[in-house]
């Protein structure tokens, strides 16, 4: 489960994602350099190989470590793509094609702009489809995709089922949470997508026992009361929102910031992005690497060379020590989130206002006094049975 949204504020474009998977998948944030000239014809994503292009964009990009894609990124060009689960009744119950997060990645390395990433993906979608495993442990696990990309001028919603498709635009904000959310209403679409997308296409049970109605209303209440001076910290804090509870206690499938526990809540927020788009300048994106974003900073990322807190040897690993030790210490958790509370705000800020060298000195620093530290009391041998 996933919760992703994008809105218009203050002249710019903010994007955010939370990527919920299973809590012991690791996830690495990477920067994917730009290609001139490549004379490759083909290239293999997750499942299969696809036709390749000679010229691609710089992405910095959030991936499960045991796939090709993308589970969310933003390119040089001011491009943010991330994607969620939908369950539809199309989807491919076996064999293997293109996974929602190849799709993800694809687009971000090929396109300058929202609408070129949303073509980009409609037109591989029908040519090679979309399907195959796409859990860490749980092979069962298939799904469609719905799609939010933006670029500092435009927000596009792209959904699919099967090899069908439709996207619009998005005047002011808009959330995807697990459900269909493009009805008649859609501003073009496959030949196959007449009508109302969502009641044509969408399985009953899942988005139901995922409570992505109830996730996807309180993204959106959120955004609509996003302050007119939007700022990367009031977006994080967005992304670390809970139902009831802290998430540790209280937790549910209605949380934005997820957190597992047993077989109806086996998934966990182990990544995050938040993104500021603008015309005229470069894109402000941060990462937290790290499982709970409620338990983790944003650290900044460059497109010019990897950044050293991002790039934190083990940083998966020491978060999601660190969430295990949160997870029977209420004490520990008040420190981590506090710690957070004083330094994310000079960080984003440091980020927002262009020195990258200092939110990145930042972030490493809470990384070496507080993360690691932390995470290291945490046994690794309970990393798997923590969260069941």
């Amino acid at each position: 489960m996933c919760d992703t949204f994008a809105l218009k504020r203050a002249g710019a474009v903010w994007f955010a994602k939370n990527s919920d998977r299973e809590p012991a998948e690791v996830q690495r944030v990477e920067l994917i350099p730009a290609v001139r000239g490549d004379r490759r014809a083909r290239v293999k994503c997750t499942y299969i190989d696809v036709d390749q292009v000679p010229d691609r964009r710089a992405a910095v990009i959030s991936r499960p470590q045991w796939m090709w894609g993308a589970e969310m990124g933003v390119n040089d060009a001011g491009v943010a793509v991330g994607n969620e689960a939908v369950f539809s009744r199309s989807v491919l119950r076996g064999g293997e094609a293109l996974l929602g997060m190849d799709l993800v990645r694809l687009a971000l390395e090929r396109a300058a702009t929202a609408p070129e990433a949303a073509r980009t993906i409609a037109d591989l979608l029908e040519k090679y489809g979309q399907g195959g495993p796409a859990g860490y442990r749980d092979k069962r696990f298939r799904y469609d995709n719905s799609f939010l990309i933006a670029d500092p001028d435009t927000i596009i919603v792209l959904e699919t089922a099967g090899r069908d498709w439709a996207m619009k635009r998005v005047d002011d904000a808009w959330s995807i949470s697990n459900t269909y959310t493009i009805r008649a209403d859609h501003d073009r679409a496959s030949k196959g997508a007449a009508g109302d997308f969502k009641a044509r296409h969408e399985a009953f049970a899942m988005p139901r026992l995922a409570c992505a109605a109830d996730r996807r209303a309180t993204s959106m209440a959120a955004a609509a009361a996003a302050p007119g001076a939007m700022t990367l910290a009031a977006l994080a804090g967005m992304l670390r929102r809970h139902s009831a509870g802290d998430g540790f206690t209280g937790g549910s499938n209605r949380d934005i910031c997820m957190h597992a526990c047993g077989l109806l809540r086996p998934h966990a927020s182990t990544g995050s992005m938040i993104v500021k788009l603008q015309l005229g300048a470069p894109p402000r994106a941060a990462f937290t690497g790290s499982i709970q974003p409620c338990i983790s900073l944003f650290k900044p990322v460059d497109f010019l060379a990897p950044s050293a807190a991002i790039s934190a040897k083990g940083l998966y690993e020491s978060g999601l020590d660190a969430q295990i030790k949160a997870k029977r210490d209420p004490s520990f958790r008040d420190m981590i989130r506090e710690s957070i509370s004083r330094v994310e705000p000079q960080a984003l800020g440091a980020l927002e206002a262009g020195d990258i060298a200092q939110a990145d000195a930042l972030a490493l620093e809470w990384i070496s006094n507080v993360l690691q530290p932390a995470g290291a009391s945490a046994p690794p041998s309970e990393r798997s049975g923590a969260f069941h």
